[in-house]
């Protein structure tokens, strides 16, 4: 059973997924959320003073994940079987947003279909924090796409990719730096220094599987036209994952995606990216689907590996 663990680990954490998607209630991401508040209101209290400002964001870094990476750690050494592959399991769920990420997508495309636009704005302004009431119907598209694109990066295959690779250490250590990043990782006078280190082990943490993310893109869509706008329109990103991510989704659509978007801060110039059709509900579906395909894509593969690994050593 060992060597069918893994897959057997995947399989039942999308099961519970499918079946009851994200916890409404004791969800210990938003737990986790509530302790990050709590750490920067005690330790974010010199953002002017940039040495200052950056050792209390190390300190935080360190002391919010330090414990529960421990017992991630203690649990992975202490059991095994199918005890381990059900802690695995749950794990696992709880890190994933597969369903989740569907539901909130189709909150948007739904009401944009039907030609109801606030309700888009609605419902899109609670995935993205672009100022929703000065979007139109294609800045509501485009926006609900990319997040659909991203968060299948950071909520699906990082979660995967990191327990294949490390088990429910790895698990636990991805999902809390991306909500240490999300939270924290603000270019603004508060989180400037404060937030760097979240942000730049984010960056590390999530930088292979953002490009086993960009390829999964590439082989199930527009490949040429996927390949062509990772190569040229990603390095103009300003996140060094997210830009592969979203130019070889955007490219696998066929999909114009980026360009100037407004913030509550003001409009950002962001590069385009993509290919030459308007985002529209079409688009935010079509995301949905791409990520799932995405996931059926990676248990495939590893079954196909386990099973070769089997053969192969069974026949020496």
């Amino acid at each position: 059973m060992l060597l069918f663990a893994p897959l057997i680990v995947l399989v039942l954490a999308l099961a519970l997924d499918c079946l009851f998607g994200e916890p409404r209630r004791f969800h210990p991401v938003v737990g986790f959320g509530q302790l990050v508040n709590a750490a920067e209101k005690q330790f974010n209290t010199a953002p002017n003073n940039s040495r200052l400002s950056l050792l209390a964001g190390l300190f935080s870094v360190f002391l919010l994940t330090a414990p529960f990476l421990g017992l991630a750690i203690w649990a992975s050494a202490t059991l095994d079987g199918w005890p381990l592959v059900l802690i695995q399991s749950i794990v696992l769920w709880l890190a994933l947003s597969l369903r989740g990420l569907a539901e909130h997508g189709k909150a948007v495309a739904e009401p944009l279909q039907a030609g109801d636009l606030e309700t888009a704005r609605e419902q899109v302004s609670r995935i993205v924090s672009r100022k929703a009431s000065a979007l139109d119907e294609k800045g509501v598209a485009a926006a609900a796409t990319e997040s659909m694109l991203e968060n299948g990066a950071d909520a699906v295959f990082a979660s995967l990719f990191w327990f294949l690779v490390a088990g429910i250490p790895g698990v636990v250590l991805h999902r809390m730096v991306n909500t240490l990043d999300a939270m924290w990782g603000y270019r603004n006078p508060r989180f400037l220094y404060f937030g760097r280190v979240a942000a730049r082990l984010d960056d590390l943490i999530g930088w292979v599987p953002a490009r086993l993310t960009a390829l999964t893109y590439m082989l199930l869509g527009h490949r040429k036209l996927a390949w062509w706008c990772w190569r040229n329109q990603a390095p103009q990103w300003d996140s060094p994952n997210a830009g592969p991510v979203m130019a070889a989704g955007a490219g696998a659509l066929n999909v114009q995606l980026g360009g100037p978007s407004p913030y509550p801060s003001g409009v950002k110039q962001r590069p385009v990216l993509g290919g030459a059709h308007d985002a529209s509900s079409a688009s935010v579906d079509a995301a949905i689907a791409l990520v799932r395909r995405g996931v059926w894509l990676w248990l495939v593969a590893v079954l196909v590996t386990t099973v070769f690994i089997f053969l192969a050593l069974h026949s020496s």
